[in-house]
Parts: structure tokens; sequence; C-alpha cells
């Protein structure tokens, strides 16, 4: 499965990859909507089909739609099939069809027009220099160290063998003559002279997910028995081909949507891992929203000229490097027979072996007449038993006080608090500000006043989790009935207190200050947690920042039918806190958009800083730095870049165009702030009026 394309000049350009969960058999529908998916968003270099293509076998003699369409697919009759771009597709959790086997035994992998198989393990270099790895089937334990040959694909399992072969494979430089075969080399001076220097690979696909993927993450799992059900084989792997992307199919039942925060390999000059697992396409809702089963981004072919690539504000602790399991003890007749390091190999004279007399069972297995002390067992030491894992009856965990678990099970054990140290114990107060969301020592007002090296350790940015975090989808917390629109990589919802008044607030205020329905000032939101804008890392900025412009032209097109132009602004602080990139938009009447510019250079130097004219692309120039940024109505930009702690309001922009709008009042959003049933009122009146705009319908 070795690629047959060597990486050009050309190949520094970022390519477009759309990835799909398991289509469980429904080919033509998935192809359907690849194609409509590619021609909203793409167009897309390749696909990737990840996890249960084709479905559970059906029963000899029987005939349904999935095997339908299983025969159509290979006879190149599925419509939608004919793309300009590759669909490479895996073998799931299931054994494939012997029509499937037979069509890849042929044709070395390719299914039919443009829809490859690849190898259950085996690597691939696609035309633009990117090296995938797949590793194909379900682990089982047993199965996996047991099997005498590597399982094909009528089995559904992998073994060492298939793992070994894949970790070969990647070693292995691309063949000069084929896409799907594997070269094969007769001597150990071939291997080496075909190698490649390292084992690294660009994208994973696998099944299963790797056993302590999980560690060092805070975001919420689909389901808490994940943490503990990868397969632990897989971790090697990742250690060895360390991919960019690792995408995987098999996260529950059903398979549910989860993104990991992103980790570095500090040896490998920052390079960054990104783990995804992806729902099942067509999967029925859970909980009243189907999971997400596609992934659109864009990846740039490794190259010596690429800069090294910056570390995200969001990433962990590396799973695979830094939780390292603790050395194995040394038995005792281990210890008795090894040479003391300072008088040498000297008898231990007096001591008396601990043995036992009684014949030896089985290997792991206590000996005849043992019985474990916890639970009377003769099956198992207590060390394993498996009773010792339960706390004893009244035992409260004195980190929760609840029953049920041990200390070190505690599900709140690496809870945070609000200023990212450890979060308190109920009942805990603050003695410095009275917070109950954290240990005096991480209290900001008890720090104020403190210099030095450990004011610094202070004010590093100790980003806020996804469950704390006002803006993220994940969070149960937020105000999702403000929401009015949801596309691939951001969503657009009305504030909590918007400037325009509406509903009861209008009383007072001037209420022919905007026409649109429901106010019209939005927020348009990133879904994936980023603290600013220019902290998204440059591989996956571009279908982000494209999402918003989109966003950005739809509501100037809604404000220019209601006699409104818009304004965006964003303020990009960096805080000790971290935060959720957001741009807010607010229409203002036509009459009044040519004094927008003036008002905020005015008024920045009340906030010692001068906004200057500067193209939205200078802001990579502020990476790693605080900054605010405002959008004029004749598409300009303004930038200020904020000094490390200079003052600068948050509610900046927001003060400058309630001075514009007249209503200096709306200055204070919680004061704005209307009952959830006029919020919804909003909320419907706008979705209708945007209705022809949204880019995401």
């Amino acid at each position: 499965m070795a690629s047959s394309t060597v990486p050009t000049a050309s190949s520094a350009s970022p390519v477009k990859i759309l990835t799909v969960g398991s289509a469980v058999g429904s080919i033509r529908d998935l192809f359907v909507k690849i194609k409509a998916i590619d021609a909203k968003h793409g167009k897309f270099d390749c696909v990737l089909c990840i996890g249960d293509f084709f479905g559970p076998l059906k029963e000899p003699g029987t005939l349904g739609d999935e095997a339908d369409e299983t025969e159509q697919l290979l006879n190149g009759d599925i419509e939608g099939r004919n793309t300009s771009h590759a669909c490479y597709i895996m073998q799931g959790e299931n054994p494939l069809p012997d029509s499937v086997i037979e069509k890849y035994a042929e044709t070395s992998g390719e299914l039919c027009k443009n829809v490859f198989l690849l190898n259950k393990s085996g690597i691939m270099t696609t035309a633009h220099g990117l090296r995938i790895a797949c590793l194909g089937g379900i682990y089982n334990p047993g199965i996996y160290t047991t099997a005498e040959a590597p399982p094909g694909f009528a089995s559904p399992f992998f073994s060492t063998h298939t793992v070994e072969r894949l970790l070969s494979n990647t070693l292995a430089k691309s063949s000069s003559k084929s896409q799907s075969k594997n070269q094969t080399y007769t001597s150990l001076t071939s291997i080496l002279n075909a190698s490649s220097p390292s084992q690294l690979v660009d994208i994973l696909i696998t099944n299963n997910w790797p056993a302590c993927i999980t560690q060092h993450s805070s975001a919420p799992l689909p389901y808490p028995e994940l943490s503990s059900e990868g397969a632990m084989p897989l971790d090697e792997v990742i250690r060895k081909v360390r991919p960019r992307y690792h995408f995987a199919a098999l996260g529950g039942r059903p398979p549910q949507f989860w993104e990991r925060e992103p980790f570095v390999w500090d040896d490998e000059a920052g390079r960054v891992s990104r783990f995804v697992s992806l729902g099942a396409f067509g999967a029925e809702a859970t909980g009243g929203k189907k999971p997400r089963w596609f992934y659109a981004f864009s990846i740039t072919p490794p190259s010596p000229s690429n800069p090294v690539p910056s570390r995200p504000t969001n990433a962990t602790k590396n799973p695979f490097t830094e939780l390292a399991p603790r050395p194995q003890k040394r038995t005792l007749e281990t210890f008795e027979s090894t040479e003391n390091f300072i008088w040498g190999n000297v008898p231990q004279h007096g001591k008396r072996p601990r043995t036992i007399d009684a014949p030896q069972g089985e290997e792991g297995k206590p000996p005849p007449g043992y019985k474990c002390r916890r639970c009377e067992s003769t099956e198992h030491f207590i060390t394993s038993c498996p009773e010792r894992q339960k706390p004893p009856e009244g035992y409260v965990c004195r980190i929760c006080n609840t029953p049920g678990h041990l200390v070190r099970d505690c599900p709140t054990r690496h809870a945070v608090g609000d200023t990212g140290g450890r979060k308190p114990r109920p009942g805990y107060v603050c003695r410095a500000c009275a917070s109950e969301e954290h240990y005096i020592e991480d209290c900001p007002v008890a720090n104020a006043g403190q210099r030095g090296e450990r004011r610094g350790k202070r004010d590093q940015i100790k980003e806020i989790g996804p469950d704390e975090c006002w803006f993220c989808l994940s969070n149960p917390n937020l105000a999702k009935h403000l929401i009015v629109s949801i596309g691939n990589e951001c969503y657009v919802t009305l504030p909590k207190g918007q400037i325009i008044p509406t509903q009861s607030n209008v009383v007072g205020n001037n209420s022919s200050i905007s026409t649109v329905p429901g106010g019209g000032h939005v927020l348009i939101v990133p879904i994936a947690h980023h603290p600013t804008y220019n902290t998204i890392p440059a591989d996956i900025a571009s279908p982000i920042v494209e999402e918003t412009d989109k966003y950005k032209s739809s509501l100037r097109a809604l404000y220019a039918t209601y006699n409104a132009s818009a304004v965006f602004f964003e303020v990009g602080r960096l805080s000790t806190k971290g935060g959720h990139a957001h741009v807010q938009a607010v229409p203002v009447p036509t009459s009044l958009a040519g004094k927008v510019e003036q008002a905020f250079k005015s008024q920045g130097i009340n906030f010692d800083g001068t906004l200057e004219d500067c193209q939205s692309s200078e802001l990579s120039g502020g990476r790693g730095r605080s900054y605010f940024r405002v959008d004029l109505p004749d598409g300009r930009t303004l930038v200020h870049l904020i000094e490390e702690h200079a003052p600068f309001g948050v509610q900046f922009g927001r003060q400058v165009l309630t001075d514009i709008l007249g209503i200096p009042d709306r200055v204070d959003w919680k004061a704005c702030m209307l009952p959830e049933e006029e919020d919804k009122a909003d909320v419907k009146a706008f979705k209708t009026a945007f209705a022809s705009f949204d880019p995401s319908m």
C-alpha cells in the first residue's frame, strides 16, 4: 500500500481532507452527502472513511439493502461515486464481505473508480506527500497475543502480527510501482537501504481508541467507560508513528464524537498531535442531538522549510510520554541474587528466604492451600483481588464526600477551579475574596501585590476547560436557547444583554436604533475552544476563519435589507484564566456608519493605545499577544495590539458603539438582560429574518 507519488515543491500548499465516520452499509446516502459537502465546503483533495463501511455480514442466502449497495459499489453503479477526489475506506469492526475481499485481491485495493480499500495494516503516501497509516479491525486481548498468523479481512480482529507489519511498513520508503502494493525485501541490507529515516506519519486512522488517550484531558467524554476501554497496543503504535492527526471510529456504542485537546512531542521539534473520534453516519440522535460524523481540516505536508509549529494554547501533557508506568519492583529473590553495590556479592547469612514449602501453582496463580484474606478465594493473590478495588462498607471519599468509590477513583480528583488551580472541597471559602471556586493560594486578589518570580508564575495562561467555558457547546450551562445558527466550524448566537434594546427594555430608549428583527446584535463563535482567533493553530485555522467570514458576509447582507451597516469587533484578550474566541456583530444605522472610524480612534486614546489602519493579515505578527480588532462598515480593519499589563477595558467596543447609538446606559450587558421568554422571542424573530442568508442552511 506504499504510494507511487514523490512529493514535489508544490507539496507546501495545505491539503484539504474530509474525514467521515462509519457508514454501516449506507453507502449510497453517504456518497450523496459527501458530494454535497464537497460542493459547499470543498474542494477536498481526498476523503477518509473510517470505521465500519459495509456493516455486519448478512446471513447466507439473504440480501438486504446494505448487501445490494455493496454489489452496486463494486459494479460501479453507486450514484455520486464519480468525484474528483479519492475516497479511502478501511475495515471496521466486522469481517468484510467475500465479494469485497475478492475484488481487493483482483485490483490491489481499487473497489471502483476513486474508491480504494486500504490494507488492514499499512501506510500510503499521497500525491501531496502526506503519509497516512491505517490499522483496521478490533482489539481482543486473547486473540491479539495467541493468533498464529495476522488475521485477514475475513476476521474482525487484529493481532501482534498486524501491528508489527504496520510498524515495519512505516519504515519502508514509497514504492515507485503501485499505490496499493507493499514492497518486499529479501535481506536485512535491502531493508536498511530502503528504510525511511523515521516512522512518523501525518495521519493515522484506526477503529479502536488507544488506551491512554483520555489521560490529562478535561474534554467531557460521551461515555465515562471510554476512559478504560482503549486498546493498549495502540499506545505503542502512537509512540512510534506520532501522528499529527489520529481519527478513530469506535467511540462507544453507538459511536460518538469526541475531540481531545492537542498534545506535543517535545523531542520532535514541537510536533503537535490531535485525536478525533467520529460518530456513525446516519446514527440516531442521543440526548436530542445527532453525533457529529464528519470532520474537515487542512494539513500542510511536511517539509524542511516549514516553520516549527507554535505550541497550542490549549495543549495538555502528552498522555503517551508523561504518564509512564511505574517500574516493577524487584522481587526478594532478584534482590538477594544481585551484587551489593558496595561490598560485592556478599551472601545474606541468617536471612530466611521468603518461599513457600508447598508446591507452586501455575504461573500467576496462588500455590495450593492459599486463600485471599479479602474474599477467601483460592484463584488469586490479595494484590489482584477484585474486592480490593471496592471501598469498605461505610467508606466516604474525603474529596467529594460521596460513598461508592475510593479517593484514587474520585471523578472530581483532578477538577480545576476558576483560576486554573485545584478545585476546593465543598464548603471551602477563600479568605481573601470569599469565592468558593479556588483556594487562597490561587486567588488573584491575594496574589495581586506579589512580585518577582512567583508573580510571573501566576501570570501564566491557565486555559479554562470546556465544562466551565461560557461559549463551549459541551458546557451544560451554555444558554443554548440563544443560538440561531450552527455551521461546521462556528455557531451564531444572540448574546445575553445585547446592545440593541428590544422587548420590554425598549422603554426609555430609541426604538428606531435598529429595525433588524430580534435586535440583530449577535456573536460568531468557533466551536473548537481557542482563546483568540490569532491563537488558532495555522493548520486548522483556515476553515474556521473561512466560515467566520461567510457569516460576516451573510450578516452584512441581512443588515443592509434593514438599512443598517455591520460593525464587527473582537477583544482578543489573553488572560490568566484564558477565554474563548468570538466576534461580536452589531447593526448600526447607515446614517451613522461614517462616524464609526473616528469614534473608535478618538476613544482609543483613553485606553493607552492608538488604533491604526492595517490589513487583517498583519494579525499574524501579533500571534501570542492580546489585541482589539474592529471591522468598519466600509470593510477596512482597525487593530490595536494591547501591551502586556497595559490597562484595556474588555467593554471598549461596546462602550464606543453605545456612544455612537446614543444609548450610553447599555454599556453594562448585565443590566440589559431579558427574561428567557423574551430572549426566545428575539431568537425566533432573528432566525426567521436570517434564514435566507444563513450559510449553514
